[in-house]
């Protein structure tokens, strides 16, 4: 606690100037899935390279993949004693839409009461830029106790496409003792979390052919297939109504959940409520015989994320679509692997798909399960971090969401990632009107200045 004391100090004269920089950050639309904000992505690049730069972090290079950067830079001056932790993150965002549904631009961020409002906000320029003023409130007044360097990518929104070759390209300049990764979030206001697994994900474009050209419905309706209504029965038989996929040996790989695990899962009460609560469903809902925290973290899913087809303007065009398209993400769980399922859609599919029409099946990403050791030296700074900022010992939590980085870390660095993260599930990640709980934030910069600390020997 004492090493710490001159960083907090620190930390708390120059909170607002790190938010002044962090909202500097969120007006770049650094969105990397559209091709037209190409070069907002390689200002973020620039913007995380000067600032590491300003710290005092060296070798600071933008490293070019075959779409976006990946900013690298470390700081090895902390004795070979003392392990290096690979800070981890992204500084891409998803898309806005829909516009209309943000109750201000989504990239000229506001402050409303304990919130700020903008896309990234949570996910994870948030997340970056508290990292980045705790080693700053460091730097600032310390030695650092660590050896740290970083891995900050701008395609995780896009399925991380070149990550794990930059990793194989880069072992030797990525090795590290741990990794931290603060792409996750926490269960309430009150209850700093650790996420110690991750669900995987496996996602397609699924496209049906039926007629050359649309067709008049009248003239020809009865006479060729609807590729529109093969794609709906095709949909609606990958899981039935309790939910359970009904694709070919889904479930053959997945671990299930201990008692332990179980046990655990049931303390954080995310009952039915809680997500009717952030999800404004009005009944929940999912595989029968488990819990809804038990669904989100445990067991593997499919879900259709989008559909296109025929005429979907005002008014009526009485048309046979020439093609339909559907979105499918599966979510996974240890040991399943996105090429299985890739595998098992298309059998799925062979089996299904009438010869009336033709089918092309798109993978369109994918990334590994993953599940962390909770008794690493690391985690255990990471616990006593937050219960001394919090007052109370953190949940571990398996997480819902997919951060793919984390296994291929794991499979080709051979480290494991400390994950957390100071977001709340009503941020909006994904969604209009994202924002960032400022008191949490500031909790949450100050638990990793304890971290760093924590983590040296």
């Amino acid at each position: 606690m004492a090493q710490s004391t001159k960083a907090l100090d620190y930390l708390h004269e120059h909170q607002q100037e790190y938010l002044a920089q962090l909202i500097e950050f969120i007006k770049i639309p650094s969105i990397s899935t559209l091709p037209e904000n190409t070069q907002d992505i390689n200002h973020a690049a620039d913007f995380l390279a000067v600032k590491l730069k300003s710290l005092g972090i060296e070798h600071v290079e933008v490293f070019p993949t075959a779409r976006h950067p990946i900013v690298y830079g470390d700081y090895m001056h902390a004795g070979d004693n003392q392990p290096t932790v690979l800070i981890y993150g992204h500084y891409d965002v998803q898309p806005v839409d829909p516009l209309d549904l943000w109750h201000h631009e989504p990239f000229q961020p506001v402050r409303e009461g304990d919130n700020l409002y903008g896309r990234g906000a949570s996910d994870m320029k948030g997340q970056v830029w508290a990292i980045v003023s705790a080693i700053e409130s460091i730097m600032h007044t310390d030695k650092f106790p660590l050896n740290l360097k970083f891995i900050i990518e701008g395609e995780e929104e896009i399925g991380s496409l070149h990550f794990e070759d930059f990793l194989k390209a880069h072992k030797d300049l990525l090795s590290a003792s741990f990794a931290l990764n603060a792409d996750t979030g926490m269960i309430a206001p009150d209850m700093p979390t650790i996420v110690y697994g991750l669900r995987g994900m496996a996602y397609f474009e699924l496209k049906v052919f039926g007629p050359s050209h649309d067709l008049h419905s009248g003239v020809y309706g009865g006479v060729v297939q609807n590729p529109a209504q093969v794609l709906a029965d095709l949909i609606s038989g990958m899981r039935d109504g309790d939910g359970v996929v009904q694709l070919p040996g889904f479930y053959d790989k997945v671990v299930p959940l201990t008692e332990q695990e179980r046990t655990e899962l049931a303390r954080l009460h995310m009952d039915d409520a809680y997500y009717q609560e952030q999800t404004g469903a009005p009944v929940a809902w999912g595989e029968k015989g488990y819990t809804p925290v038990e669904r989100v973290g445990g067991r593997p899913t499919l879900d259709i994320c989008g559909l296109l087809s025929g005429f979907t303007g005002a008014g009526a065009k009485t048309v046979i679509p020439a093609w339909a398209m559907a979105k499918i993400s599966t979510r996974l769980v240890p040991d399943q692997s996105p090429d299985d399922v890739h595998k098992q859609l298309i059998e799925y599919l062979q089996k299904h798909a009438p010869n009336t029409v033709t089918w092309t099946l798109e993978k369109l990403s994918g990334g590994s399960p993953s599940i962390s050791d909770i008794n690493t030296p690391e985690t255990k700074a990471l616990v006593a971090a937050l219960e001394a900022v919090w007052g109370t010992k953190p949940t571990y939590k398996r997480e819902g969401g997919s951060v793919p980085v984390v296994s291929s870390m794991q499979r080709i660095l051979g480290i494991d990632s400390v994950l957390t993260g100071f977001g709340l599930p009503d941020d909006n990640i994904h969604s209009p009107n994202e924002k960032l709980n400022l008191p949490t934030w500031f909790k949450g910069v100050e638990a990793l200045v304890h971290f760093f600390y924590n983590a040296s020997k």
